[in-house]
């Protein structure tokens, strides 16, 4: 099956951000050598499951969805990076390129969203007389994070009219 890249238009059908080609190009530039090993198919389901992992950001971009049917977050309106408003027909390039960060992760094996383990109170110490239990601290995170990533997108997180916040100006 054939990858449905966004272009910018709102496609109902999309899949993912970024074509396998630029995924290529960006994998090449930064030397990530287990990406070219891969084939064909694994590339693109990789990219797919990038772009699922990128709808966690879905509460907190910047700006509105352009169309009520459109299949992933982007393109959006009203997004303001550095003063300038972001073109409403098209995915940014940040975007794209996080897109194929993840994508690289996910085409190596990692799992971009484990299932988390909330803890089970194992009790780690039972002490009897004077009355004393403890349990293992749970240690997992609430979902995955990753910086590189969140730094790519960090400009259009919602300060301008998305992420229940708005801009407060003192005059």
């Amino acid at each position: 099956m054939s990858l449905i890249v966004e272009d910018g238009t709102g496609l109902a059908g999309a899949e993912s951000y970024a074509s396998v080609a630029a995924a290529d190009a960006r994998c090449a530039s930064l030397g990530v050598a287990s990406w070219a090993a891969l084939a064909e198919a694994a590339k693109e389901i990789a990219l797919r499951k990038a772009a699922i992992f990128m709808a966690t950001y879905r509460t907190r971009w910047a700006g509105r969805r352009m169309y009520q049917h459109q299949a992933l977050d982007w393109p959006r309106y009203g997004v303001k990076v550095d003063e300038f408003y972001v073109l409403s027909t098209i995915v940014p390039l940040d975007v794209v390129n996080a897109c194929i960060d993840l994508a690289a992760r996910a085409g190596s094996g990692e799992d971009l969203m484990p299932d988390l383990d909330t803890g089970s109170n194992v009790i780690k110490k039972d002490k009897v007389g004077p009355l004393e239990t403890e349990f293992f601290q749970n240690t997992t995170d609430v979902r995955e994070r990753f910086t590189a990533v969140d730094t790519l997108l960090t400009p259009y997180i919602g300060t301008v009219g998305g992420s229940n916040s708005i801009r407060l100006v003192r005059g």
